[in-house]
């Protein structure tokens, strides 16, 4: 007998279909746009890197600052992150390990030194803010604290923005504004599940997270514990000047500005964001029955926030009491993380859950900070930058030392941007007639709002990782902000702090 090799037929005299049908996998398309900005990174890093010696840059008293070989590599890795970063090649953690990579192959630093700094002590900070924004949302504080926030503010968006946004800047007062990003940050995630869409991005969720961040940066101006910067710009103006800034002074300026900003800011959200729905019907009612619904607080609730406050008012005393100051803020945070697992408010299922993307982000962000500062690339442009208002009016001269900090801060550190600026500054400022106190007020003021890159302030990064918006998205609604920013910084030399008292101009030497 024969075996028929063919398949029996059906009553149709067809052959039979298989179970399944395996089709070809589809070919994925080629993302034109990543490849064109990927492309323009490189392009851009190879023109800087091989291009000829550029002139040196010299200060108006005559020092001349030449641009090396590494300090001109420095500036090539600096363009081809910072384009990488905004259009988001690559995640941008992975932009962050190109930065340590291509400083140790092209030998524009040793690779021990540029991947040290993926661990400086500003970045396990914010890994232990993150941590603390962790446990906040796994032991219920997080929900509890966000539904008598809604039984306050009410069902209106425009009001739900507000209370979010006061609440985080009245909170950078007294602690710094990457553990209150961390900490108000589980608190947006359990309001935006209220709003109704999911997961889905929405204009309320980009408005709510970004205005987070911004506003974190506002509130952080106006008293010396919101941020390390005003310490160390001081510090460089003290030395200088040879006068003294206090903690109250800093307070006395900055508070004015820094809750107008925080107000318009507001403002700014309503329009170019405004909520799709204007209120949340019955959302008062659902926040009071899910309130009860948590029933009373619990021991790890109490534990945790009994944590969070010690370090919180350790870190705080710092400010007041020297023999403290001997103590690193970041050893000081991260007591808090030990502590969680100690007390196994945390396991080790929840340290797998660290948004490590966001980490290695900030670690990047730290290692082409040192490179710029380190090579000298820094001092060069911000020579380069100053020197051009030299014979300017004070008013030009103020408002072109604000930009340049402006947007230093924006791909470097906001303690390096002042750390390279603000001497020169205060250096060029007397024989314009300038005062050193408005030079250092406009910087501090700009240093702590980065509103174009991730990389800015933490608290940028801690809102991206709501997945409500890009980094193109984060630079765009940037730009207007930061030029409302700007007209800030016009506002409070021309205005506000001459009505307070500061002197603006001085006899010239």
């Amino acid at each position: 007998m024969v075996e028929n090799s063919e398949p029996i037929a059906s009553g149709h005299g067809l052959p039979e279909m298989p179970d399944e049908i395996i089709f070809a996998p589809e070919k994925p398309k080629l993302d034109w746009k990543r490849l064109l900005f990927m492309t323009i990174g490189i392009v851009l890093f190879a023109v800087v890197y091989y291009a000829s010696p550029w002139p040196d840059a010299v200060d108006p008293m005559g020092e001349h600052f030449v641009l090396s070989k590494q300090a001109k590599g420095a500036l090539a890795v600096f363009l081809l992150a910072g384009t990488w970063w905004v259009f988001e090649v690559v995640p941008i953690g992975v932009t962050s390990i190109t930065i340590g990579v291509m400083q140790a192959l092209f030998l524009i630093r040793p690779a021990k030194v540029a991947f040290k700094d993926f661990m400086d002590p500003s970045v396990m900070f914010i890994f232990g803010s993150i941590v603390i924004g962790m446990v906040f949302t796994k032991t219920g504080l997080t929900r509890r604290l966000a539904y008598k926030m809604l039984v306050i503010v009410g069902e209106k968006t425009s009001m739900i923005y507000l209370g979010c946004f006061v609440v985080t800047a009245a909170l950078t007062h007294v602690m710094a504004h990457t553990a209150v990003a961390a900490t108000i940050y589980p608190l947006l995630l359990a309001i935006y599940a209220l709003y109704g869409e999911g997961d889905k991005q929405t204009k309320f969720g980009k408005g709510l997270f970004i205005g987070m961040a911004y506003v974190a940066g506002a509130g952080s101006i106006i008293t010396l514990l919101g941020a390390a910067r005003g310490a160390v710009a001081i510090g460089f103006f003290n030395d200088i000047m040879g006068r003294d800034i206090s903690f109250f002074d800093v307070t006395y300026y900055m508070f004015i500005p820094g809750w107008l900003m925080v107000f318009v800011l507001w403002g700014f959200f309503m329009v170019v964001l405004k909520p799709e729905k204007k209120t949340i019907p019955g959302l008062r009612e659902k926040a009071k029955r899910l309130n009860a619904e948590l029933g009373r607080i619990s021991k790890q609730e109490i534990l945790a926030a009994a944590i969070v406050v010690a370090v919180i008012l350790f870190m705080g005393l710092r400010s007041f009491i020297p023999e403290l100051k001997v103590l690193n803020k970041s050893a000081i945070v991260l007591v808090s993380t030990i502590l969680f697992f100690l007390t196994k408010i945390l396991d080790i299922e929840d340290l797998e859950e660290i948004p490590w993307n966001i980490i290695l982000l900030f670690a990047g962000a730290m290692s082409i900070g040192f490179c710029l500062w380190e090579t000298g690339a820094a001092k060069w442009l911000a020579v380069n930058w100053l020197v051009m208002f030299q014979e300017a009016n004070w008013f030009v001269f103020v408002m072109g030392i604000a930009f340049f900090v402006m947007i230093m801060t924006n791909f470097i550190m906001n303690v390096a941007a002042i750390a390279i600026s603000l001497p020169v500054a205060l250096v060029i400022a007397p024989y314009l007639g300038v005062s050193g106190e408005v030079v250092l007020f406009a910087s501090l003021v700009v240093a702590g709002m980065p509103f174009l890159l991730l990389v800015g302030a933490a608290p940028n990064a801690i809102a991206y990782d709501s997945k409500q918006f890009s980094t193109g998205e984060f630079f765009l609604y940037g730009i207007p902000a930061s030029v409302i920013l700007m007209l800030l910084v016009a506002l409070s030399a021309a205005v506000i702090w001459p009505v307070l008292g500061m002197q603006i101009t001085v006899p010239t030497p």
